[in-house]
């Protein structure tokens, strides 16, 4: 069974309320989603996107925030 932090429809706000220790991920690569008025909207796909971040390894990063393991059909290409 999949983690609910891998849901790709998941807000980055829901996201953060739910496991406010990945806020630390965010600020660690620089993206000011924390409290920004597109957070309900944008998904982590979608920031990604946006700040040329590597997905693969941004979510790597929030697993390990929250001490859960990275699916390995997680590991997507760009």
């Amino acid at each position: 069974m999949s983690h609910p932090i891998e849901n790709p429809d998941l807000p980055l706000d829901e996201l953060m309320t739910r496991w406010p220790e990945t806020i630390r991920v965010f600020l660690d690569y620089r993206l000011l989603c924390v409290g920004c008025l597109i957070a309900p909207f944008h998904t982590v796909i979608d920031a990604c996107r946006e700040h040329g971040v590597d997905e693969q390894s941004f979510r790597a990063d929030l697993h390990r925030a929250i001490g859960a393991q990275l699916r390995p059909s997680l590991n997507r290409t760009s």
